[in-house]
């Protein structure tokens, strides 16, 4: 006689996961890819959408005071720390279908795998939709909807604008049925006393999973980063058949070097395994740019992301030492602007290891990863939320129309968050 596992007979709901996406698809669908707008029509369509399947579930349904969507698995210990499963909704511009998507959905359809094999768990299972994560997209303000409800969004933050309706992110949020007041006086609703853990599941962002034949990836961490948004290097605009090379303070050429070099650095540090993206975002030269100039000046902005801080100072520490070379060499000057950073995190090591025994459980490969890209995993962690994040394999990138997930990659993937539920609901990783 078979006798089947709690795991096998807690099956995650791909039919229903595979109904939400294409659902979502078809409202979000631009002409030329997804659009979901943070605090706007997308993303409370998206939200609609997703407490309605959770209330057929007969799941508990709520949105806090910042919008975040709560759809709740009652355990049998109302008061304990709960666990908390999801994503966000909100897209970029002209995005995919799966990025944030697939972390909520994949929740809705654990719980309801969980739901059909009558699994009632110990401690509440919340499957939270959270709300704006792609704030690059949208606005200047890193997780707000996470860092609302845990209480540690910066205030000045609700002036933030919109970037496409230059109206404030405290307006947006009152349009959706926020209430700004609880955030501006620091409520809090969620914290390491009452969330025992928090799960995202979100698509990979590169394509290592793919290239290598695997359904999940394991997060260790996701990175620190420091940008420079407005890069500048001034040389001399002057005529381009006319001034021989020794005479050129050629902007241009000069930015081109630096990028060419640091690149270069980049592959040093490849080569001893100090992992780091180093990625020129913008290079470009100005208006006043013309077919018969030598360029008077460049723009650039630089992104850099390690999981280990000392790497990205190494790559800072190089970009300081090659800007005088170049500008001695070039004739030019480089204005470096202001520098943004962000923290990065590393992922629970407890969560983590859970993670890989729920795979191990549910038959499903996986490696461990550091994340390229940030997610709300941060704020949960920064405000002492013990975090962890899986990635699922998905074809053609990230932040374009082409993100192609595989459902037999999504449903592995939710198959090691069924197992990690049944095996961790009810401990303590704190």
């Amino acid at each position: 006689m078979n006798i089947q596992t709690p795991e096998e007979v807690c099956q995650p709901d791909i039919e229903m996961a595979a109904r939400l996406f294409e659902t979502l698809r078809v409202q979000g669908f631009d002409g030329v890819g997804i659009t979901r707008d943070a605090y706007g029509a997308g993303e409370n369509a998206a939200h609609a959408l997703m407490k309605a399947e959770a209330e057929k579930l007969g799941l508990e349904t709520m949105s806090d005071f910042a919008g975040n969507l709560h759809m709740t698995l009652a355990g049998k210990d109302r008061t304990a720390p709960r666990i908390l499963i999801g994503s966000h909704l909100d897209s970029v511009a002209q995005g995919g279908n799966y990025d944030g998507a697939a972390g909520v959905v994949g929740g809705l359809a654990v719980v309801a795998g969980l739901i059909r094999g009558g699994f009632v768990p110990p401690v509440d299972i919340t499957v939270i939709a959270v709300r704006a994560e792609e704030s690059g997209s949208w606005f200047p303000a890193g997780y707000p909807g996470s860092k609302a409800t845990l209480g540690t969004l910066p205030v000045e933050l609700l002036e933030a604008q919109r970037k496409d309706t230059q109206r404030t992110l405290a307006e947006h949020m009152t349009d959706c049925g926020c209430d700004v007041e609880a955030i501006r006086t620091g409520q809090r609703l969620f914290g390491p006393d009452n969330v025992a853990a928090y799960l995202e599941l979100h698509i990979e962002q590169g394509p290592v999973l793919d290239s290598e034949g695997i359904s999940v990836g394991v997060v260790t961490g996701i990175p620190s980063s420091r940008r420079l948004r407005a890069g500048r290097v001034i040389g001399e605009y002057n005529h381009s058949g006319a001034t021989p090379r020794k005479y050129r303070a050629d902007a241009a050429i000069a930015l081109a070097e630096l990028a060419v070099k640091l690149d270069e650095y980049w592959g040093d540090l490849d080569a001893t395994g100090r992992q780091v993206v180093c990625t020129f975002c913008v290079l470009e030269t100005t208006a006043d740019a013309s077919f018969t100039k030598i360029a008077g000046e460049a723009r650039f902005q630089l992104d850099v992301r390690s999981i280990d801080p000392g790497t990205v100072q190494a790559v800072f520490d190089r970009l300081h030492q090659l800007v005088p070379e170049i500008e001695a060499r070039r004739h030019v000057r480089f204005e470096l602007g202001g520098e943004g950073a962000n923290d990065g995190v590393p992922m629970h090591p407890l969560i983590r290891r859970d993670l890989i025994d729920a795979a191990n459980a549910a038959g499903v490969r996986c490696i461990e990863m550091p994340s390229g890209g940030g997610h709300d995993p941060v704020a949960f962690a920064l405000a002492g939320v013990p975090a962890g994040l899986l990635f699922v394999s998905n074809q053609h990138g990230s932040h374009n129309p082409h993100e192609a997930m595989r459902l037999e990659d999504f449903d592995a993937a939710c198959r090691v968050m069924v197992a990690w539920v049944m095996q961790s609901a009810g401990k303590t990783y704190n």
